[in-house]
């Protein structure tokens, strides 16, 4: 009774799915409520919503899956080690490859889609890429930029905005989307290591940035202005807000 807005009833957990081979990386739920997962061993699994068992399987990748990402029109998106981006559309119990998108030269970590309906991506490669939908129905590039060292994330901060990540000099990135350029970039954020999906917008002026014994918070605005010191803790990599006076983290010293 600490916490009067943290009213949760702590039970058992319910199942524990072993259908993985290897690590799992990534999760995310279909526009029909099943868990989707992907992992290591090279496989997308989607789970029934009643008795968690494998619905399909998928392995049509050649690497682990990095990111597993839901489109407004409920298609899934899968990136891998193995250079390319999948499209897939779900229905029931099949699946049907929309599109391989092949336009990076190494390992996809992440793929978003933007409130405009594009998409974009990037890669271990050093570069982002944005795609359309050309007069087929199906995603092209349209433009391509170039970053200082491997891109781990990418998140759309406002409408005409998206920030991402330089894994080198452990920078954000700030890119307008209108005007195609950088507008602004912070180097060296305490030494973060912020990899994957380590930018998390907690309100829609604060992007947090998880780091190792730390957490640093950013404004819009494009400024540093608090870093919080998580004492005995490692490499955090999970970060949600109960709400607006508390923030969990989890780490890897297994804490939260």
């Amino acid at each position: 009774n600490k916490y009067n807005n943290f009213d949760i009833e702590l039970k058992e957990q319910i199942h524990i799915l072993n259908n993985h081979l290897d690590k799992v990386f990534c999760l995310s739920i279909l526009k029909d409520g099943r868990l989707v997962s992907g992992s290591v061993d090279k496989s997308i699994i989607i789970y029934n919503k009643e008795t968690y068992q494998p619905d399909l399987t998928i392995k049509e990748h050649k690497g682990s899956i990095t990111c597993l990402t839901i489109l407004n029109s409920g298609i899934l998106v899968s990136c891998s080690f193995d250079e390319t981006i999948k499209l897939f559309n779900i229905k029931n119990n099949e699946y049907e490859i929309l599109q391989t998108l092949n336009y990076h030269a190494d390992t996809v970590y992440k793929i978003i889609e933007l409130k405009n309906k594009s998409l974009v991506s990037c890669s271990k490669d050093k570069s982002i890429i944005f795609y359309i939908k050309d007069n087929n129905n199906k995603y092209i590039q349209d433009y391509k930029i170039t970053t200082n060292s491997k891109c781990c994330t990418v998140i759309q901060t406002k409408d005409n905005e998206i920030c991402y990540s330089e894994k080198t000099n452990n920078s954000i990135c700030f890119f307008d989307l209108n005007e195609r350029k950088l507008k602004s970039k912070l180097d060296n954020i305490n030494k973060h290591n912020c990899q994957y999906e380590w930018l998390i917008m907690i309100s829609k002026d604060l992007l947090l940035i998880p780091g190792t014994n730390k957490i640093s918070i950013i404004v819009n605005k494009y400024n540093l202005v608090r870093v919080i010191d998580i004492p005995n803790s490692s490499k955090i990599t999970g970060v949600c807000m109960l709400n607006e006076n508390m923030l969990f983290t989890g780490d890897w010293s297994e804490k939260i």
